[in-house]
């Protein structure tokens, strides 16, 4: 009961966000973009899979917070078959929402403290579909908790996220599809930066997820605790083009990925379950 009272919370939360941010952004910055990498991974497949990633990401500030969201559409070579025996690679998209709410805006007070730039409080969702051979991912999953603003170059924020993440997985092997299962509750610490290289056209950002185990799996296996860090430096290519600054973006990205989706790459799993990726990227802001 105190868990779906805690995820309608979170659910009026994004609600009301969505209603206030309706009005207009004081900056906002869209773009789409392109990676690619050959040495990607999945849990109980023993193969480097090579897959290309499109993504469609938005991040804007208004007066009392900020927003962002991003899409990616994961296309797998065949190493991640569609179907047993396919040639055809899996296709996933994943999409990604977060609002974050400044107290100090709200309130009308300075919370400014040496680094400490903020207090905020962040809610959003996770959710994904899969067409892989073997689980077919439908994951949901609603996030909330507190975020600390960090006065640097660019930005670099701190969360610790309590999680709420169910799935519902289907089977080709066997035709099963398993009734939607809700993990245990469990948090989330969350570093989220952006930050200029000084003295280059360099822009260093990325993401670092440290994820607690959230129980047991809908098998009946127990989870392991999850380490992700995606990190990407940038280099901005517009002038040489002839465009505004920041508008043409190549550079290159690594994803570090420890026990995926709480799959522990010593058990069963393997070292599917461990990804450590390489790969290019070139993105459009408009």
């Amino acid at each position: 009961m105190q868990s779906t009272t805690l995820r309608r919370t979170v659910l009026a939360t994004l609600i009301a966000s969505c209603a206030v941010t309706a009005q207009a952004a004081d900056w906002s910055d869209t773009s789409i973009g392109y990676a690619y990498g050959q040495k990607f991974a999945e849990p109980f497949i023993t193969d480097d899979i090579a897959k290309s990633i499109v993504n469609l990401t938005h991040a804007s500030g208004y007066k009392y917070g900020s927003n962002f969201l991003n899409a990616d559409l994961l296309l797998s070579d065949s190493k991640d078959p569609a179907a047993p025996g396919s040639r055809a690679g899996a296709h996933e998209a994943y999409v990604v929402y977060r609002h974050t709410l400044d107290i100090g805006a709200v309130t009308g007070t300075t919370l400014k403290m040496g680094p400490i730039k903020g207090f905020g409080v962040t809610a959003g969702f996770d959710f994904n579909t899969k067409n892989d051979a073997g689980y077919n991912s439908q994951k949901r999953m609603l996030v909330a908790g507190p975020t600390l603003m960090l006065d640097v170059p660019g930005y670099l924020n701190i969360s610790l996220l309590a999680l709420w993440e169910s799935n519902a997985p289907y089977s080709k092997f066997s035709n099963t599809q398993t009734e939607r299962y809700s993990y245990d509750v469990h948090p989330m610490l969350n570093f989220v930066w952006g930050t200029p290289v000084p003295s280059t056209p360099l822009w260093f950002e990325g993401f670092a997820n440290f994820i607690a185990s959230k129980g047991t799996d809908e098998f009946g296996g127990k989870t392991a605790p999850e380490t992700l860090i995606d990190a990407r430096l940038m280099y901005d290519l517009s002038p040489a083009l002839g465009a505004p600054k920041n508008t043409f973006k190549i550079g290159a990205q690594y994803q570090y990925w420890k026990n995926k989706f709480g799959n522990d790459h010593k058990g069963p799993a393997g070292a599917g379950a461990f990804a450590k990726t390489p790969m290019v990227r070139a993105e459009y802001h408009f």
